[in-house]
């Protein structure tokens, strides 16, 4: 049973701000302008959030700030009920994203422009009470809890000097200058007298134990390019590219057993530890943030309907195939995460009611990173939403100031693991303003 389970369920642990919502844990937009278009920005920059996604849009929105703040609201559960265990919801519900950005000329007149910002642009975060896997076999095997926590905080800021060619080609260029904070927790319990709780049998009832819930840092940084294109009055097309966000090593101090597989059974892909319970020491962990490319399309059907269309790929299989997690003393722990490539499709659509006011819908889509026949190895990142719907707009208030809003809905999705009968679930909804100034 145990070896069912695949105990080194970590590999869910795939980083940044908790649980953001989301292709994989990026962010489908940043700020309200972006995720009430879906994402489809790369060719229609309309804020200061657009130095993430596409410097070149820099030099396309005049002189401008931008303050954003969302309210991401996810819900996510574990299911062991196929196996006889429970169904839980994890604890953590609501957390804030902040962004700010600004652009201007860096001359009067001038056609070069240097803007920026920082932006929490994605996440994760999972709080799993102790949930029972599977209920005591008599005779057989004792009943098993499962123990999740996972939190995660990925911010960028992003220095830009983008510049119009002329009046119909704009280029841009930012500097990624990364930081994540990293903590999680995993591990199975053991029920060793049959009362039909966890108790302090065998090592205080831990059969596998990830412990790594003390705090790490790490700083990364990273390159990204973009170019925007009219073709016509009525079209526009763009494409942006973001290297690999490479990143110093996560540095845990752990304790003795704070690794461990003492269930005799090696489920843990564990190298150099006597019994499979590491020692105590620093243990050091290389996590990147992948590249990510994008083209997209922007047309205007008429004075009042702006549409637009993106297509996205994310590397994830380069960062979150495998990570090794190294020793004080050449122990090396192999966790497989099988996550692959992600392709985005984002659609959006504007329509200008008046000189003031604008309204935008939304579609985001993309396969969820990993499919059913890894649902065990990431209980504590259940990143399947695959479709997302938004809306949105902003309203004039003055000459300077501008007020924005959105509102997005992940559809809840379910992956069930055809090993354990495990299922991971999440849905998620999200409100936020955007307030612009213009100078």
């Amino acid at each position: 049973m145990i070896k069912k389970a695949t105990l080194f369920l970590l590999a869910g642990f795939t980083l940044s701000q908790p649980a953001f919502a989301t292709n994989g844990y990026q962010l489908t937009g940043i700020g309200a302008y972006q995720k009430s278009l879906g994402g489809a920005v790369t060719a229609k920059p309309g804020s200061a959030m657009t130095a993430i996604t596409n410097p070149a849009g820099i030099a396309r929105i005049g002189k401008r700030a931008d303050f954003s703040l969302e309210m991401f609201m996810p819900e996510r559960f574990v299911d062991f009920t196929a196996s006889g265990g429970e169904k839980n919801d994890s604890a953590a519900e609501q957390y804030g994203v902040p962004a700010l950005g600004w652009t201007a000329p860096i001359d009067d007149g001038s056609e070069i422009y240097f803007g920026g910002g920082i932006y929490g642009t994605s996440g994760l975060g999972t709080d799993y009470p102790l949930t029972q896997f599977s209920p005591e076999q008599v005779g057989t095997a004792p009943g098993l809890f499962f123990e999740g926590y996972s939190a995660i905080q990925f911010w960028q800021m992003a220095p830009t000097i983008a510049w119009n060619e002329n009046k119909d080609l704009s280029f841009g260029v930012s500097l990624n200058i990364d930081y994540q904070s990293v903590s999680f927790k995993q591990a199975f319990h053991m029920d060793g007298d049959g009362t039909g709780t966890a108790d302090g049998v065998a090592d205080n009832g831990t059969l596998v134990n990830f412990d790594l819930s003390r705090t790490a840092q790490a700083f990364g940084f990273g390159l990204s390019l973009g170019v925007i294109y009219d073709v016509t009055d009525e079209l526009s097309v763009g494409a942006s590219y973001k290297s690999k966000q490479d990143f110093s090593d996560l540095e845990f101090q752990l304790a003795h057993g704070d690794i461990a597989d003492i269930s005799g059974q090696n489920q843990l892909p564990i190298t150099g530890c006597a019994g499979g319970v590491c020692p105590a020491g620093k243990y050091t962990l290389e996590l990147d943030f992948p590249a990510m490319y994008s083209v997209g399309a922007a047309y205007k059907l008429n004075k009042m309907v702006h549409l637009s269309f993106d297509v996205k790929r994310i590397e994830w299989s380069k960062t979150l195939k495998r990570l090794d997690i190294n020793g004080p003393n050449g122990e090396l722990i192999s966790l497989n995460a099988n996550w692959d490539d992600q392709t985005v499709l984002a659609l959006g659509v504007e329509f200008t009611l008046n000189p003031r006011f604008k309204l935008r819908l939304g579609y985001n889509q993309a396969d969820a990173p990993f499919d059913a026949s890894s649902t065990d190895t990431n209980y504590i990142l259940p990143a399947v939403t695959e479709t997302h719907f938004a809306f949105g707009g902003d309203y004039r208030l003055g000459k300077y100031w501008e007020l924005g809003f959105h509102g997005s809905k992940a559809a809840d999705e379910t992956l069930t693991s055809p090993n354990t009968g495990a299922k991971i679930g999440l849905g998620i909804t999200t409100l936020g303003i955007n307030l612009g100034y213009l100078f």
